[in-house]
């Protein structure tokens, strides 16, 4: 957090793995599932924020390799149909989706799970993003993919924020890959992925 050139919430006392942290003014800007209340301009100025981090210079650790995330995903969509978790036909059409993001990318720094929930807001204004446990270097469109779940109607918003030509294709196929990922997970740790607006919506809606 002290590497980001973006608002952080204050380290209160730090005792491993326990990390004490101030309360950041305003709200969190959504939620996934829930519609957000926060303005354009407050979406706006997220985008604004991501784009400063990902034009801050490169943390020294890396993040996971393309081949990882590969894999990742192929176990993933093999484990969702084998257990029949989700339909054959969503888990093959997403998963083709997903492709345009395996792609080589610019590294940047990267949140790495810059979910809506932890980019907290005070009216316009961004005053701090929480949960950097995923930080490192990685790809910009992954950041603004994860920022952006279940809240397509706002990426314009963001992508005016963040201030150069975005790949909404890539961005799309972010969204596909990451909620493909997500739901064993979410399964898994008593989370409902098929609620209204979250992971299985995403996926869906891509249908």
């Amino acid at each position: 957090m002290a590497m980001a050139p973006i608002p952080t919430p204050e380290v209160l006392w730090r005792k491993p793995p326990v990390l004490a942290l101030a309360a950041l003014p305003g709200t969190a800007l959504g939620r996934l599932g829930e519609p957000s209340t926060a303005s354009a301009a407050a979406w706006a100025a997220a985008g604004a924020a991501v784009r400063m981090l990902h034009d801050a210079p490169l943390p020294p650790w890396p993040g996971r390799s393309l081949d990882e995330i590969a894999l990742h995903l192929d176990g993933e969509c093999e484990w969702l149909v084998t257990n029949g978790v989700l339909p054959t036909d969503l888990v093959t059409r997403n998963r083709q989706i997903a492709e345009a993001a395996l792609r080589p990318w610019t590294p940047v720094f990267t949140h790495g799970d810059l979910q809506v929930a932890h980019v907290f807001a005070d009216g316009d204004k961004i005053t701090g993003v929480i949960d950097w446990t995923e930080a490192g270097q990685g790809d910009a469109l992954f950041d603004l993919a994860i920022l952006t779940l279940g809240h397509e109607e706002h990426l314009g918003d963001v992508v005016a924020g963040y201030g150069t030509d975005v790949d909404l294709d890539v961005i799309r196929a972010w969204w596909s890959l990451r909620s493909l990922l997500a739901v064993r997970w979410l399964v898994e740790h008593g989370f409902d992925p098929s609620a209204p607006g979250c992971e299985v919506d995403v996926l869906r809606s891509r249908m």
